[in-house]
């Protein structure tokens, strides 16, 4: 029988000598694939040595290392479910992600050992170890102790691999339930279609909680054997300085933005360099523009979602068509995309609908969550993502808004419903509506739009700072206004369009 574990394809692929460099840092440091398959190995040992329930999730809060990739490895070797959890998140957040998922093993930085170990074990968590970014912490301290040999664990291709967190529009916030062959065929797809070759070294300048970091840009290079430059954090002259050494680089607009702020940026700098990926939210056409002039470059912007990986992207190779700026380029191989109107019907090229997609990549549904999931699926299949766009007479897929407001801030998913609610319960809120609205750094940023109960007295700037202590910093809204009334239409509800509208030249 075949295994379909994701970690055996990974591994299949590592170079045939082992001792050559697989991760540089961006300190110096250098891991050997050797280093990769040892570490990963007595990872995965210490993970079946706890005499973990099969299917048992590990729940993942660290900063950005390259211990911290070799856990999400280790976990899929050993045969558990990944569970990557943002750095932002705070109590409220991890006491949900916790009681929502059960993990049987919590991962934080040592710095948040106190209260995450807290909240872990009040939900019945037995196993809480802590992993920081300087290659320190109990997991590698008990990993220490375990074998360096590993044989992966036995799985099909509908065996979950990872539960990924993305928040609902009602504010509460849904596992998606990804397979070991919902990665591994997207991996496949993306290797070929953006032609990965030998000699290819990728700038990994993302965060690895994250589905381009952790999915598109890791499993990019593990399947290929290709060597990471691996920037713990993102400096744009270090990210330009490093293309010399590598040809692939992947990063959300706000990457693109921050690297055209810099004098060093010229076409001699980015001569070495393949390919540029863009993704997770709209590239400005401006910055497209600048980064073609600048650099002799093409961006290839691309779309995907947490529910289903990658879904579609503008063409590698100039025989397969043009790289166009504001598009999303094509249906990836093997993924079936339409556009639906609100009737049902299939819409013509051109015409702007419901945008759903079908294909081996689409995630097995919502973790412990039948109603939503059956609710988020047509009768004949196709997963409804959410986003509004359309396709042109060449097949190119343009994503014009989102059906459900969300606002996508540097490469995040922020729900208006989720910051409304903590804005509602403050003292003397009568109402709140949260917006996003063009920034030239972000995409997209949130502004709070509240009103006052009777006789009470409100400060935007106190809203702000409130909801400071009780959100991922990239949640909270930029401005906040108060105002006497928000916008409505004749059934009562708040007219967002209005207000998007009055302060889309905020920021711009």
């Amino acid at each position: 029988m075949s295994n379909h574990n994701l970690f055996a394809a990974l591994r299949a692929a590592f170079p045939q000598d082992l001792d050559s460099a697989a991760v540089e840092t961006d300190d110096g440091l250098v891991y050997s694939w050797r280093d990769l398959d040892r570490a990963t190995a007595m990872m995965a040992n210490l993970l079946r040595s706890l005499d973990l329930p099969e299917g048992s999730r590990v729940a993942v809060q660290v900063e950005k290392s390259v211990e911290a990739m070799m856990l999400y490895l280790a976990t899929l070797r050993a045969g558990y479910v990944f569970l990557p959890l943002n750095t932002a998140y705070q109590s409220a957040e991890i006491e949900y992600f916790i009681g929502n998922a059960e993990p049987a093993v919590v991962v934080c930085g040592g710095k948040n050992f106190g209260w995450v170990s807290k909240i872990a074990f009040k939900a019945g968590t037995r196993n809480v170890f802590t992993l920081n970014d300087d290659r320190t912490g109990s997991l590698l301290e008990r990993a220490a102790h375990h074998s360096d040999s590993h044989e992966a664990a036995r799985l099909g291709e509908d065996d979950l691999a990872a539960i990924l967190y993305t928040s609902g529009t009602t504010g509460r916030s849904k596992g998606a339930m990804l397979t070991h062959g919902n990665l591994l065929s997207n991996a496949k797809v993306l290797k070929d279609y953006w032609g990965w070759e030998r000699g290819d070294v990728l700038i990994h300048a993302l965060p690895i909680f994250h589905v381009h970091g952790l999915f598109v840009a890791l499993h990019g290079a593990l399947l290929n054997g290709s060597k990471m430059i691996w920037l713990g954090r993102f400096d744009p002259k270090l990210a330009i300085e490093k293309m010399a050494q590598a040809t692939v680089f992947m990063g959300v607009p706000t990457l693109y933005v921050r690297m055209l702020a810099e004098r060093s940026l010229t076409k001699e700098a980015a001569r070495h360099m393949r390919l540029f990926v863009s993704g997770s939210a709209p590239l400005l056409i401006e910055t497209f523009n600048e980064w073609q002039t600048r650099t002799g470059h093409t961006i290839l912007e691309r779309y995907g979602m947490s529910e289903t990986i990658m879904l579609a992207s503008n063409p590698l190779r100039a025989q397969d068509g043009e790289r166009r700026g504001g598009t999303v380029g094509f249906p990836l191989p093997g993924v079936g995309l339409r556009v639906r109107g609100e009737d049902g019907r299939e819409l013509p090229a051109g015409e702007i609908g419901d945008i759903q997609v079908k294909g081996p990549n689409v995630f097995k549904g919502y973790w412990r969550m039948p109603e939503k999931t059956k609710e988020e699926f047509t009768a004949d299949g196709w997963f409804k993502t959410g986003d509004v766009g359309k396709i042109d007479e060449r097949g190119y897929v343009t994503i014009v808004g989102r059906s459900k407001d969300l606002i996508i801030s540097g490469g995040y998913n922020v729900y208006p419903a989720e910051i409304e609610g903590y804005i509602n319960d403050m003292p003397g809120v009568a109402e709140s509506a949260l917006i996003g609205v063009p920034h030239p750094d972000f995409g997209e940023v949130g502004v709070a739009v509240v009103t006052a109960k009777p006789g009470a007295s409100l400060d935007g700037e106190q809203i702000v700072a409130r909801l400071k202590s009780q959100l991922a910093n990239f949640k909270i809204p930029k401005r906040c206004f108060v105002v006497d009334e928000l916008p409505r239409n004749t059934m009562g509800k708040v007219q967002k369009n209005q207000l998007r509208e009055q302060h889309k030249q905020l920021f711009t």
